[in-house]
């Protein structure tokens, strides 16, 4: 692909550019996978350790697979 994109002239270089940004823009998000890390801090103030949260989230998805 690199090899493409060098034997492209400059303008058509940044024209393909401008291109893949607005792919990106459109299905950058959706595409996306993996973790977010956005609850990160959020548990801050449960007195619970990681073992014990763990214990108490399959039991939270045990319940709502019932």
């Amino acid at each position: 692909m690199e090899r493409i994109f060098t034997k492209l002239p400059p303008e058509a270089r940044k024209e393909l550019l401008d291109y893949a940004e607005f792919l990106l823009a459109k299905y950058g998000a959706r595409k996306r996978k993996g973790f977010s890390f956005t609850w990160a801090g959020k548990l801050k103030d449960v007195r619970m350790n990681s073992l014990e949260l763990q214990r108490k989230a399959l039991e939270w998805r045990s319940d709502v697979s019932d």
